[in-house]
């Protein structure tokens, strides 16, 4: 593994999982503050070391690897947080509709590193590269989650509100991205191939 800066960011920011989870769980006033300010600290790493290993031309098989599993780690585990808190269950909109976006998100998740995993066996990973909606769905998803955790009222807005509506705006990026790969890939789930 080559201890570049940007596989430095990605164990950092596996390494911020265990501390965001753990800060919410404090009996502190300032917990949710505390937790959406290491989970922003995280989503930042994600994009800064992107932008290092292309500004650089550090891009690793290591960091190829883990990148993507950090963020759904650390995305997956926030989310689970919000959905298995008691207390934001009034404060939701719509708690069943909530739950079912957060399993989309993840079980998108879930399929699409598969598909990846897949069409890199069979030689045709680009096709299923990050698009543009993906990236704008994880900028959108990462805000919301901030928002979700971070609770308190920005200049007299529910930042809860704002996160749980902006999560239903990054479910259906979701499913609008993983119809995107599902296109790109579609020749290729058709083939017959010998088993």
């Amino acid at each position: 593994m080559p201890l570049n800066a940007p596989n430095v960011l990605t164990l950092l920011r596996i390494g911020l999982i265990p501390v965001f989870v753990l800060v919410y769980f404090l009996p502190v006033t300032w917990a949710n503050v505390g937790t959406a300010g290491f989970f922003f600290l995280a989503a930042i790493t994600d994009w800064l070391d992107g932008y290092l290993a292309r500004r650089f031309n550090q891009s690793s098989a290591f960091g190829a690897f883990l990148d993507p599993v950090a963020d759904k780690l650390m995305v997956a585990a926030a989310l689970i947080l919000i959905v298995a808190n008691p207390t934001l269950r009034p404060a939701l909109l719509n708690a069943p509709l909530f739950s079912v976006v957060v399993l989309i998100i993840i079980g998108r998740e879930i399929a699409v590193s598969a598909l990846r995993e897949w069409m890199a066996e069979v030689g045709a990973r680009k096709s299923v590269a990050v698009s543009l909606v993906g990236k704008f769905k994880t900028a959108v998803q990462m805000i919301a989650i901030v928002l979700l955790l971070y609770e308190r009222p920005i200049a007299g807005l529910s930042a809860f509100r704002m996160g749980e509506l902006l999560l239903y705006v990054a479910a259906l990026l979701t499913l609008w991205s993983m119809g995107v790969y599902l296109k790109a890939a579609w020749p290729e789930l058709m083939k017959e191939r010998d088993r």
